[in-house]
């Protein structure tokens, strides 16, 4: 908590106000303090001048025929005004005559100067920097040695004091907005901080203490309303969910019943098209059977009755064997080795060298288009032929006996084979059309068909993960397609 609030926006402004105070003071100091020296400078140079003058106006009152000792006697004098550390005196010529002050001074007097004009020079001694002021004089010209660094140790602590005075108001300042800052700003967001957190833990409101500046006050109470109002929706959405979630459990139990009646309705279908189909032939078989029992009949007679009860026996096996196709498991036809990846031109070849002598498809013209190349199918070969054995048959029934066209293609599509059966026929009966492919469906008179063909189709094609439909589209006649996944190169290698 310490760490995150050291990099908080306390600490950034603070360190936004340091780096503006430095910009500010630092330019503001050295500004100030070249300033002071240069005013110091310009003051101390008119000092010099001043000074300087009242030497050479003393000097220059002096007699010509005064003598060099007298004259070096009265400059030694004027050596105690202001400062003056050495003095040159100079005749008309410009050439210096005297020399007297310190050592060091009297070493950087000029030995020749204009004498017609004042010039102020600094020069370097032992001691220091010192200002070198030549002035002219009835008598040629006077320079005064005036030491320039007497000041220079007064400045200093100015300067110190100055820039002490700046460093510790720009502290105060920064120390100042770092507590307003506390105060007026980090606390009362701390304080909605710990409300938000208090929200997220699960508080029914935001609450938090209306102290502090406007903004934040104003920020509390919105951010206060949205809460109020975002756990109104929250608890709104809740009572929607749970409403879904009851009418999902109503859907669920409406569904449940829809199937059980749906199965109970396909069982009865079921039941009551078995009872048909198989219903008649017992009924004729109990009829045989009845008369053979009662006697009288002759030899001829009994075996003609004989050979209708096997008749209608072998309709009911029929009826049994195609009931049970229907309803055999992919995994039966797995065990049985009928599912393995077939040819659909071999396929195809076979169903149509087996019907072409069936009476039924004398009067018809069969045109079979195959694909070259066509790539195995995951729908084994003896189904394969029984599916396209079913859908010719149905085609030929459709245009006999008068005769007409049945057309069988195949061709790749996409990721899958399309086998296509069409007739020229009258196509599908409206009254069957919702369920085709449902067992004991079927227009055909009773003993010609039992109805488990298409259905048994269906079942066979979508034990291989394909598809089979009835072309609404289709005008002139019928069309079946059916749509068989390629095998799999796995498959394709066993």
């Amino acid at each position: 908590m310490a760490g995150a609030r050291g990099f908080g926006i306390r600490l950034q402004i603070v360190l936004a106000l340091g780096g503006l105070l430095l910009l500010a003071f630092v330019p503001l100091f050295v500004a100030v303090a070249s300033l002071t020296r240069i005013t110091v400078e310009t003051i101390h140079e008119s000092s010099a001048r001043a000074v300087a003058r009242a030497v050479a106006r003393n000097l220059g009152q002096v007699e010509p025929e005064v003598d060099e000792r007298d004259l070096a006697a009265r400059a030694q004098g004027e050596l105690a005004l202001g400062g003056v550390r050495a003095i040159g005196v100079y005749d008309r010529a410009g050439h210096i005559t005297l020399r007297v002050g310190g050592v060091d001074a009297k070493a950087v007097l000029p030995d020749a100067v204009a004498v017609d004009r004042e010039d102020l020079r600094t020069v370097s001694t032992s001691r220091g920097k010192a200002l070198c002021v030549i002035l002219p004089s009835p008598t040629g010209a006077v320079a005064s040695i005036l030491g320039s660094d007497e000041d220079g140790g007064r400045i200093a602590p100015l300067l110190r004091l100055l820039g002490l005075y700046t460093g510790l108001f720009a502290l105060a300042l920064l120390v100042f907005a770092y507590i307003a800052l506390t105060r007026l700003i980090v606390r009362p967001l701390e304080a909605i901080s710990a409300a938000a957190r208090r929200v997220a833990a699960g508080a029914r409101g935001l609450e938090v203490p209306e102290t502090g500046p406007a903004e934040l006050v104003g920020l509390s109470r919105s951010l206060s309303e949205m809460t109020n109002k975002l756990r109104a929706d929250e608890q709104r959405m809740r009572d929607q969910i749970d409403e879904l979630e009851r009418r999902a459990e109503k859907l669920r139990e409406a569904q449940d019943r829809l199937v059980r009646s749906e199965r109970l309705a396909s069982v009865g279908r079921l039941s009551a098209g078995l009872a048909h189909e198989i219903g008649n032939p017992l009924a004729a078989l109990l009829g045989l059977e009845d008369l053979l029992l009662a006697g009288g009949l002759g030899p001829e007679e009994q075996r003609d009755f004989l050979l209708r009860i096997r008749s209608e026996t072998e309709r009911i096996h029929v009826i049994l064997r195609g009931l049970l196709d229907f309803a055999r498991p992919a995994s039966a036809a797995r065990e049985a080795g009928e599912d393995k990846p077939a040819v659909v031109a071999d396929a195809i070849a076979d169903v149509t060298a087996l019907v072409r002598p069936q009476r039924n498809f004398r009067p018809v013209t069969l045109d079979v288009e195959t694909e070259a190349d066509l790539p195995l199918v995951g729908l084994g070969h003896q189904r394969m032929m029984q599916v396209l054995l079913n859908l010719l048959m149905n085609a030929a029934d459709a245009v006999s006996p008068r005769g007409g066209k049945v057309r069988l293609s195949a061709r790749r599509h996409g990721e899958f084979v399309r086998l296509v059966v069409e007739d020229d026929g009258p196509g599908v009966d409206p009254s069957i059309r919702e369920r085709l492919f449902e067992p004991f469906v079927t227009t055909k008179e009773i003993g010609k068909g039992t109805g488990l063909g298409l259905a048994v189709c269906r079942g066979l094609v979508e034990s291989a993960r394909g598809t089979i439909s009835w072309d609404e589209t289709h005008r002139a006649g019928a069309r079946f397609v059916i749509d068989l996944p390629t095998a799999h190169p796995a498959q394709n290698a066993g």
